[in-house]
């Protein structure tokens, strides 16, 4: 199981959230290229990075930032927030991004959902992001009625091989994932899924791998030291 280190940026610094809402931002590091280089240096296998301006429709000002830190890390990075076209997707796949995570574009338009994946293949993974089972969009500010499985099984259907799900009421509550829904993911799919929101703690890490997931992403567990990445990392690997 893979370990994912988070790093959200807003306004070119490294944050976190709580259940998505930016009013409850917290500004971690001014600098997120130097997060990028200390979760590769503690063993850091992938990164996961989110443009939360693009993911709430304002003007992103972090493309730069990105760009550095794929000049910088070695190794593989996933990268979501505010992706909804083929320009876009093509531009971060010149940059030298590993994985495209689309979000809002799973639910508004399932055609270049399709053509992405025609072109992009496994390149292109889905970020489903839920409340009470249901699939919010648009940065988490509006709710879809279709569900999570609905939609992961629907994505599947496309040729979509990775699925990132994140329950938005444990997302940087550090209360423990949604075990549950998540297992049901995994049961009802033929496809990887990754879980985030809510670790908190290393039992978390060993209820997910427990399920079968095929990663977690980890965040304010991380930043608050609840965390160390080189231990999670090893018991992702046992």
């Amino acid at each position: 199981m893979i370990i994912y280190p988070a790093i959200d940026i807003k306004d070119k610094k490294c944050v976190g959230l709580t259940q998505g809402k930016l009013s409850d931002k917290i500004v971690y590091y001014d600098n997120p290229v130097y997060v990028a280089e200390k979760w590769v240096r503690s063993g850091a296998q992938f990164l996961h990075i989110i443009d939360l301006d693009g993911a709430f429709d304002k003007p992103s000002t972090n493309m730069n930032i990105i760009q550095d830190i794929v000049n910088k890390v070695p190794i593989p990075i996933q990268v979501g927030g505010g992706i909804r076209s083929i320009d876009c997707i093509k531009f971060y796949l010149d940059m030298g991004i590993s994985r495209i995570i689309l979000g809002t574009a799973a639910i508004n338009n399932i055609s270049m959902i399709e053509k992405a994946v025609k072109l992009f293949k496994h390149k292109i993974a889905i970020g489903i992001d839920a409340k009470d089972g249901l699939v919010a969009i648009n940065g988490w500010t509006k709710q879809s009625h279709t569900t999570a499985i609905e939609l992961a099984q629907k994505m599947e259907n496309i040729g979509i091989k990775t699925i990132i799900y994140t329950d938005i009421y444990r997302d940087g509550t550090l209360s423990g994932p949604n075990i549950d829904y998540t297992e049901k993911l995994i049961r009802n799919t033929n496809i990887d899924i990754i879980t985030s929101g809510g670790i908190g703690n290393y039992e978390d890490i060993k209820s997910v791998k427990a399920i079968g997931a095929a990663g977690v992403i980890i965040g304010k567990a991380l930043y608050e030291g609840k965390i160390d990445l080189k231990t999670a990392i090893t018991m992702g690997e046992e």
